[in-house]
């Protein structure tokens, strides 16, 4: 994303970065987790939340269910193989700061205001939130506030 704002400046007006977490999944073969998706979902569920029962058992369900069908894991895992070189093209990028302003949204459990921390290496006009009483999952934990703080980002003009 930040190397796509870089080269087309006049395509991109803002940005958007929330909390994230990348644990070791490309490690772990996926015919390990053929068949039980919810084990391994759950975990990712419980551990990065901070109050695990903002994801209810249909949310659990719903992505259970999804992670379930063919390629579907294949893919989840594959994102985690591209950090080597997101972190190449990202180097590259962060020569030339953006000069848009980007929102940085970490969770109070989870990343807190690392998010901007990162980001002001990348940008130069940061707005960092941190969601209270949210982990990973802010959408699913604290949604009000979520939205309440990009929709106030967006509305700003920056």
């Amino acid at each position: 994303m930040l190397r796509f704002q870089a080269y087309h400046p006049g395509r991109t007006w803002s940005a958007i970065l929330s909390s994230g977490i990348s644990p070791s999944a490309a490690l772990m073969p996926k015919r390990l987790v053929a068949g039980r998706e919810r084990i391994y979902l759950d975990r990712f569920w419980n551990e990065f939340a901070a109050d695990r029962s903002k994801i209810d058992e249909a949310t659990r369900v719903h992505y259970a269910k999804l992670y379930a069908q063919p390629g579907a894991m294949h893919s989840a895992f594959a994102q985690f193989l591209s950090f080597p070189k997101d972190a190449e093209d990202n180097k590259v990028s962060m020569a030339t700061k953006l000069t848009m302003p980007v929102l940085a949204i970490g969770a109070e459990k989870s990343f807190a205001s690392t998010q901007a921390v990162v980001m002001r290496n990348a940008a130069t006009n940061v707005t960092e939130v941190v969601i209270p009483n949210s982990g990973h999952w802010l959408m699913e934990e604290q949604p009000t506030a979520t939205i309440t703080a990009i929709r106030t980002f967006l509305d700003a003009k920056n």
